[in-house]
């Protein structure tokens, strides 16, 4: 029996997990009131539900009052051979102001004021359920495919997961420093392909642009170093709490170089299976349409 209880912000897609969820074959239920929760879970652990064995279920911050009950509730679950997993995502402040501005909802704690607010107001009382998940996915990156991917690893795969989404970012110094990312290495030292007629049009996505670039020694150099901080950096941030990490790497476009060396640190660190890494490259149209 799986048993998983599906919460966090409102805003970083807790209905489209269910949703995924339940194409993934989990009986789901979403915002059942607190109080029914216990009778729910025996129903399920007894086997009067007949032969559902994985059960998803969704609890947010709509069910008001009785809302302070759960961490009550979820302890009471915890019964020999009954361990209810808890899925907590999430998402940072900017990006769920901008989705309730884009489907134009009240937050549910904002009433007739301020979204933020909402948002500092659920923080508070979610934070016991975010400290005790199993499992904590920050939206805030993600595509919906990539957010599948994880549920699937996760949820169907029964791989080993780590609560961290790592997002390798190429970037273009002349349009500026991503503000979201946490760290920043900068590669306009290597050979670059700008300055050769033929590899100027194409990108690092381009396997000359790519053996252009790999073929000179300081850049095989710097992907091992990079790597080996990286594999000494990840596994210390988890261990901190930090969920999302951003790589964000740039040369003077943002096009072929650093192109190159993003997707050289992201096939790299994507071998280690323990968290979730996607690949970015923010600048690499931007030439063309100028």
């Amino acid at each position: 029996m799986r048993f998983v209880i599906v919460t966090g912000m409102s805003g970083a897609g807790k209905s489209t997990a269910l949703k995924m969820l339940e194409d993934m074959e989990y009986f789901c239920v979403d915002n059942l009131p607190v109080p029914l929760l216990d009778k729910f879970a025996q129903l399920v652990r007894d086997g009067g539900s007949g032969d559902i064995n994985k059960v998803a279920l969704g609890v947010d911050i709509r069910s008001g009052m009785a809302f302070g009950e759960l961490e009550q509730a979820l302890e009471r679950l915890r019964v020999p051979g009954f361990e209810p997993e808890i899925l907590f995502l999430d998402a940072d402040d900017k990006t769920l102001v901008k989705r309730y501005k884009e489907t134009r909802r009240s937050h549910p704690l904002s009433g007739k004021g301020r979204v933020d607010e909402g948002i500092r107001k659920e923080r508070e009382y979610l934070k016991f359920l975010r400290k005790s998940a199993d499992y904590i996915l920050d939206t805030s990156q993600l595509l919906t495919r990539e957010l599948k991917a994880e549920l699937e690893k996760i949820f169907v795969d029964n791989q080993s997961f780590q609560n961290m989404i790592i997002t390798v970012l190429s970037f273009g110094f002349k349009y500026g420093i991503p503000e979201d990312a946490d760290l920043v290495f900068d590669v306009r030292f290597l050979p670059n392909p700008y300055y050769i007629e033929e590899l100027r049009p194409q990108t690092g996505n381009n396997p000359s642009v790519r053996d252009y670039v790999m073929r000179s020694e300081l850049a095989h150099i710097f992907s091992d170093k990079l790597e080996d901080m990286m594999r000494f950096l990840i596994p210390n941030y988890i261990s901190e709490g930090k969920s999302q990490l951003v790589i964000g790497i740039g040369c003077t476009g943002g096009k072929h170089r650093s192109v190159t060396l993003a997707n050289e640190l992201y096939n790299r660190l994507n071998k280690n299976g323990e968290y979730g890494v996607r690949i970015e490259h923010r600048d690499i149209e931007k030439d063309a349409k100028r």
